[in-house]
Parts: C-alpha cells; sequence; structure tokens
C-alpha cells in the first residue's frame, strides 16, 4: 500500500497575465529582492493548478495535500534533506513497534503537542491525544467524506473497520465513530495500536502523509461539518490566514506549535546543502513567519515572476526548461543572479489508460489485446522525453519508480518497447485494416476504429496530443481529443466514462505499490482507471503486499508487471525528473522524493541576494 497523488502537468490560462507581460526588459535583467514586510519572512511560491480544499481526508490533488502538509500532521515523517529517504518521529514518540508476523503496530504520541487554537475548542488550543488519530482514521472509512484515498487503508485489513463501513451504507445511517474496533483503537491517552486481518509490513511508511493520516480533531468536525475543509485545524508548523479560492492561500505561523528544531542530514556530496543544513541545525521551526501561495496556472507568468523576484522557489515549467537549465545544468544569465538549481528524480509515472469496459479499445480477447499492444509499440518513448519533457524525464520501463524498492533501471518489459513495423503486423495479423482505402484502419468486423483520448486544453497537453496523433498515424489508427478541465476529466476517468485518458501519480514514500495497485481489481473507481480486472494479476498483487521486502517480493512484483506488459491496460510512459530554481536568498531548500513538507525548514535571508 502506498500513499501518492494525482497530479496533473497543467499549463493553463491564468489571473494576473496582464501584469506579468508588462514587465520591461530592465526589470527583467535588474537583480530583484524578496520583498519582506519589516521582520516578518516570508516564503513566496506558486502552484501551476487550483486547490480543492483542506481536509485530509477529502483531498487527494497535489497541491491541496501540499498545504495540509504544514497545517496538518503525521505520526511520523521524512529528513526534509537526507538521501536514501530516512523516516523519523514527528507526533510519535518514537519509531513504531510492529509485530514479528506483521499484524499489530503499535504507536505512543508525543504528550504536549497542541491543535492550534480555534473556536471549536472555546478559542483555546487543545493536546493532541491517540484518540484524536483513531477518529480521524475512521473518517476515512465514512461514507459521508467519500475519501478518494480509501483504497490506502481498505485492503489493509484493519480489523472491524471495513464491517463498519459497510454497515453504514447498508443501513443508511450516520458512521458510528464512537464502536470500538480492534483493528483501530487507543490503548490509553498517547498509546495508538493497528491489528490487520494479513501481515502488512510497510503500513507504518504511509504514516508519514498528513494527506490522508494526518490529525483532525473531532470538535472541529463537528462544529463547520460539510464545509471542515474551509476550516483547517492542525497541531503543524502553519495555520491558514487567508484564502481566495484559485487565487491565493496565505499560510501564517502556528502560534501553538511546540519547540520542534531544525535537524537535517543531506547528502555529503551536496556541500552547498551541507552548509546550509549546518547553518540552521537547531533553529526553531517553522523558520519563515508567512508563506504565500499564488495560483499561476500559465507557464509563462509563473517564469516571469520568478525573474522579477516575486517568487522564492519555481519548479520549472517544461516549456522553460531549454532557458532554464539546457541539459539538466543551470542557464549562465541564471547562475549570475546566484540562483541554484535543484534536481530531484521524482518516485512518479505518467501514463495512458485504456478503459478495459470500453467497447473500441477494452476486452481480453486476443485481438482486443493487440490493438492496445499496438498503439503501445507506436509510441516512441524517447522521442517524447526529448521533445515532451526537453530530456527531463526517463523511459519507463514498469511500475517500478526510481527511489522506491525494487526500481532497476535494467530490468525492462515491452511496456517500453517503440516497433511501428511490429505495431503495423499486429494489426494486421488480428484483422485491423484498411479495407476501403482511405488510409485509416477499419475494426475486425469491418466497423469504424477511432481512438478518443481525453485531455485537458492545457498548451502542454496540446503538444504532447499532437505527439500522439503523430505516432497513430504512422499506423493508420484514428485519434480525435476529447478536451475538458482536470476536474471533470477526473470525475469522468472516476465513472468509467473516458476511453482513454493520461496523468502522473507521485508516491508518498519509497514502494511502487500504488502503480502496481493500478491493475488491482478492488481499486477500480479509485486508482484502477483502466477498470482491469485479471484474477491472476490480483493474486499476485495480494501476495506481494503481504510479503517483507526482499528477494521473494521483488519476484512476484516483475511477475505482475509482465502481466500488465501482456494485457497493457496502460501505456507507462516516463518517470519525470523535477528542475527547482531556487533564488539566491532562499537557504535550505531541497525537494524530497516523496513528501511534499518542505516550507518550515526553509529560511529566508535578503542580504544574500546577488546582483545581476
Amino acid at each position: 500500500m502506498s500513499i501518492s497523488w494525482r497530479a496533473k502537468s497543467a499549463d493553463r490560462s491564468a489571473r494576473g497575465r496582464r501584469r506579468f507581460f508588462a514587465a520591461s526588459a530592465a526589470t527583467l535583467a535588474a537583480a530583484a529582492w524578496p520583498a519582506q514586510a519589516g521582520s516578518v519572512k516570508t516564503l513566496r511560491v506558486a502552484f501551476p493548478v487550483a486547490e480543492t480544499g483542506f481536509d485530509p481526508v477529502q483531498s487527494q490533488d497535489l497541491y491541496s495535500g501540499t498545504v495540509n502538509e504544514h497545517i496538518f500532521e503525521a505520526p511520523y515523517e521524512y529528513d526534509p534533506l537526507a538521501r536514501p529517504p530516512r523516516i523519523r518521529p514527528n507526533t510519535a514518540a518514537g519509531m513504531p513497534e510492529l509485530s514479528s508476523d506483521f499484524r499489530t503496530l503499535t504507536i505512543r504520541i508525543r504528550p504536549g503537542i497542541h491543535f492550534a487554537a480555534d473556536p471549536a475548542f472555546g478559542g483555546k488550543a487543545r493536546e493532541l491525544t491517540a484518540h484524536d488519530y483513531v477518529y480521524s482514521w475512521k473518517r476515512i472509512f465514512d461514507p459521508r467524506w467519500k475519501s478518494q484515498n480509501l483504497h490506502l487503508v481498505e485492503g489493509a485489513g484493519l480489523l472491524g473497520l471495513n464491517e463498519l463501513r459497510a454497515a453504514a451504507l447498508r443501513e443508511k445511517r450516520p458512521f458510528d465513530y464512537d464502536r470500538e474496533v480492534e483493528g483501530l483503537r487507543a490503548l490509553d491517552r498517547y498509546t495508538l495500536q493497528l491489528k490487520f486481518a494479513e501481515p502488512s509490513p510497510r503500513f507504518h511508511q504511509m504514516l508519514t502523509a498528513a494527506q490522508p493520516f494526518g490529525a483532525v480533531a473531532r470538535e472541529v468536525v463537528e462544529r463547520y461539518g460539510d464545509r471542515v475543509a474551509e476550516h483547517p485545524v492542525g497541531t503543524g508548523p502553519f495555520r491558514l490566514a487567508a484564502w481566495r479560492r484559485s487565487s491565493k492561500i496565505v499560510l501564517e505561523r502556528n502560534p501553538h506549535f511546540r519547540d520542534k528544531r531544525y535537524a537535517a542530514q543531506p547528502p555529503a556530496e551536496e556541500a552547498q546543502l551541507t552548509a546550509e543544513a549546518q547553518r540552521l541545525h537547531g533553529r526553531r521551526l517553522p523558520l519563515v513567519d508567512r508563506v504565500e501561495i499564488s495560483i499561476i496556472e500559465e507557464s509563462q507568468p509563473r517564469w516571469l515572476a520568478f525573474m522579477q523576484g516575486e517568487l522564492d522557489l519555481l519548479a520549472v515549467p517544461t516549456d522553460f526548461q531549454d532557458l532554464a537549465a539546457p541539459g539538466g545544468r543551470l542557464a549562465p544569465h541564471l547562475a549570475r543572479r546566484g540562483v541554484r538549481l535543484a534536481r530531484t528524480p521524482l518516485a512518479d509515472v505518467t501514463v495512458t489508460y485504456f478503459n478495459l469496459e470500453h467497447p473500441m479499445v477494452g476486452g481480453y480477447a486476443p485481438e482486443n489485446v493487440a490493438l492496445r499492444r499496438a498503439v503501445s509499440l507506436a509510441f516512441d518513448g524517447e522521442e517524447f522525453v526529448r521533445l515532451h519533457y526537453k530530456g527531463q524525464a526517463i523511459v519507463a520501463q514498469s511500475p517500478f519508480v526510481p527511489n522506491a524498492f525494487g526500481y532497476d533501471p535494467a530490468f525492462a518489459t515491452t511496456l517500453s518497447a517503440f516497433d511501428r513495423a511490429a505495431a503495423r503486423a499486429l494489426l494486421d495479423t488480428y484483422g485491423y485494416l484498411d479495407r476501403d482505402g482511405d488510409g485509416w484502419r477499419e475494426r475486425p468486423d469491418g466497423s469504424p476504429l477511432a481512438l478518443e483520448i481525453a485531455s485537458s486544453p492545457s498548451q502542454l497537453d496540446r503538444k504532447q496530443n499532437e505527439l500522439w496523433k503523430r505516432y497513430l498515424d504512422a499506423i493508420g489508427v484514428r485519434v480525435t481529443f476529447r478536451v475538458a478541465q482536470w476536474p471533470e476529466l477526473l470525475k469522468q476517468s472516476l465513472a468509467g466514462k473516458l476511453m482513454m485518458w493520461g496523468f502522473g501519480w507521485q508516491a508518498g514514500e519509497p514502494d511502487p505499490d500504488v502503480f502496481f495497485g493500478f491493475g488491482y481489481s478492488g481499486n477500480v473507481e479509485q486508482t484502477n482507471d483502466a477498470r482491469f480486472r485479471l484474477p491472476a494479476y490480483d493474486r499476485l498483487y495480494d501476495r506481494s503486499r503481504r510479503l517483507p521486502d526482499g528477494p521473494e517480493r521483488l519476484a512476484v512484483l516483475r511477475e505482475a508487471a509482465r502481466l500488465l506488459a501482456a494485457y497493457m491496460p496502460y501505456k507507462f510512459h516516463v518517470h519525470r525528473i523535477a528542475n527547482d530554481l531556487v533564488q539566491p536568498w532562499v537557504i535550505g531548500y531541497g525537494r524530497h522524493p516523496f513528501t511534499q513538507k518542505r516550507w518550515d525548514a526553509i529560511d529566508i535571508d535578503p542580504a544574500l541576494a546577488v546582483p545581476a
């Protein structure tokens, strides 16, 4: 099981575009100093996609999750800079106790941690207890909240919780939070215990993510009800200070945050980060007073905002890759300004799925599989990396991802094969022929063969669509594109109404389970967008979840990868490489491959600005 975020790399029309385009060449060439209000340190960042709300249980998207990670807290966290990634206690008093049969997990919560003051507590702060985690994690099972993270815990077999959810659905009554279940309970004020029906050797790895495992107080949920996502109250380093939907989010230091000190261990070869970590060591967190998040959907305004010093960090948009870091090396014009480039191979994968319930591309018969495999063989992964990602990605060979268990660049499957001659031969063999001579193939029964790939209206997606069309034209397969906004496409996808669609998923822990979960039948209408159902695959997936990491589990997952390649419910594309630009006055920034929590451990020093 694995925490993950479904993310869309979108560059859409943005508010504030006119203001950014009005910048003069002289302004862009000049050095930019961060505008700080008095002694208030403010970190300024931008999201390319709007948030949805701030409730760890209801949210699934990457950007809402990033905010949630700084307001709410899970029991564990990652060292922000350690590589390989290292888990350490957060609200927990120590590392978890896992029984020898991997069926019982015991966690002790650190006393003296408090939720931020809120009217739900009579205007005061309130101490965090083990009971808060029991309540918070039961919310994932409550049908009222329609949590898209349910698959993370439903398959874990926490004793009694699936039955509690089933009773609420069957009897059409409110979820019974007061009924104690063996699988999730507080043994005392500070001790939390989880029990599983089957061995669950990696469940504790998920408990680093505040989305969905952050503590939410019952008083807060009961006070704000269906609007709880507008009133986030957590124990984390920041609290929500202001919010204009799809425009601006402001976080400010939580005055009730405990005395937590900076500690990070970057790799020794990262000389600058090592020096910065030493400078920050022992400082009280968070290091800044405010975080201002602007929603800037179009890539050019984001780029110009960074160049003018209005943003402190910038995830380089794909279409600015050659200007910022050609060939993965910082451009000289940025180096002269003191800007730093941070490159991180992501534990992610981008995919295009085929809806196996759709009459055009679905089915398990040889001719159905042949069509999907031909489409995959027509796709030039190396060219796609070069043209679409400007070289900043790795062709995906399988569901194994960098930084996670089992990843080996030498392990290959036909998921990544490119061979258009073989694609044409497959189509010919299974009766997909151009019978009327118009240049386009028909289906074996003579009816039209017309693929439809869903897409957002972003410029980046339009470029991707151009490549898809060229690849499929080359094998005589007609394709059109169904264009809609991301939220609408996600809704249609979960309902099984799209023929084909593509997106990226990012792991939240060092395990590829979420990506193998794409093919698990139990995840249909959750993460299995292809609606793939194969008992042989399900058996392998179930077995992999019960096994500890090691050669036996690796062999099982590799066999599962080969089944995905054989039936081709998904075309796995690439693992992306993130390129972030860091202003010279930012101290301690490093993107983590798994967690989105980072703003509390970043400092701002205006004295470090470098004239151009």
